[in-house]
């Protein structure tokens, strides 16, 4: 559930104008929050990850803004599924190439995001994204993948990346590439469960998930960062942007069971449809985690074999 609702304010995005919480963390510094205020909310306590990583001003397609954008507490799940390499390339440009875990076998992610404190106020996500060939790596085996995703550099396309306000589908799409809209997406992330539901333009379920959380594991804060590359491109030209994410609680499960992932007809659901996945082989949930999400840069893809 998302917090009480509360009065807005309106701010300007490179043209775009949009609502944000009137006191929220945005409307008070426009992305150049004060760590140590951060540090004082219960939710959140420790910072130090953040201090190793600080703020530069850019311009950018909504403006000039601080990068990298922090998410001070987050929560996540995501299912790691096998798919038919041939599905995945019919769904990919031209110039990328699964990242093959077997012959003709790549991997597909369904997400979920719950992101309570962050610079740009209260959010949740979503999103369908496959794993791409790095030009740097050889072909990987299957378990040693399965293993190098707690904390390898990975890399990946995303075909849905819905939000639920308005400040993130703008700095999203239009700063990021990202291919994002506006829905209502409830998302509830505990040591025992984590739910999900995504709804489609009529308010209907598009996509929804529900599973146990698997056993988790706390960490210190910088014990298990993990990095992420995603690819977009922008009129005309290839972008990548990296995320870190410093995870603090966490569980897996391989070859999971009890999983309840239910499709619609919304367009979260068919890009996963369009996918053929085969079989969930892992089960990854963060019930307490740090984000920092840079602004994109111009970038050379691996070429597609």
């Amino acid at each position: 559930m998302s917090p009480t609702k509360q009065s807005t304010v309106n701010v300007d995005l490179g043209g775009r104008v949009v609502t944000v919480p009137k006191g929220g963390l945005y409307d008070r510094f426009r992305m150049n929050t004060d760590l140590d205020e951060v540090a004082r909310d219960p939710r959140v306590g420790n910072v130090d990850f953040f201090r190793q990583l600080p703020k530069i001003r850019v311009d950018s397609p909504i403006g000039e803004t601080f990068t990298p954008n922090f998410y001070y507490r987050m929560s996540s799940v995501r299912l790691t599924m096998l798919a038919r390499s041939r599905a995945i390339r019919s769904r990919l440009p031209a110039e990328l190439a699964p990242l093959e875990v077997g012959p003709g076998v790549g991997l597909v992610s369904v997400m979920f995001f719950r992101y309570d404190v962050c610079d740009i106020d209260f959010y949740t996500e979503a999103a369908v994204g496959v794993a791409v060939r790095p030009a740097r790596h050889g072909r990987l085996g299957f378990v040693d993948l399965l293993g190098a995703l707690d904390t390898d550099h990975l890399e990946s396309y995303v075909l849905s990346l819905p939000v639920n306000t308005d400040i993130a589908q703008v700095r999203g799409h239009d700063g990021y590439g990202f291919p994002k809209w506006v829905t209502d997406i409830d998302v509830d992330i505990n040591p025992t469960r984590a739910t999900a539901r995504v709804a489609d333009d009529t308010g209907a379920t598009d996509l929804s998930l529900s599973v146990a959380t698997p056993a988790l594991t706390d960490y210190r804060s910088g014990e298990r960062v993990s990095t992420l590359t995603s690819y977009t491109s922008r009129d005309g030209a290839w972008l990548s942007t990296l995320s870190q994410t410093n995870v603090l609680s966490a569980g897996t499960s391989l070859l999971p069971r009890g999983i309840e992932l239910n499709t619609g007809s919304g367009r979260l659901s068919q890009d996963l449809k369009s996918l053929s996945p085969i079989k969930t082989v892992r089960l990854d949930v963060v019930t307490d985690g740090q984000l920092a999400l840079h602004m994109p840069v111009p970038t050379s893809v691996p070429a597609r074999g």
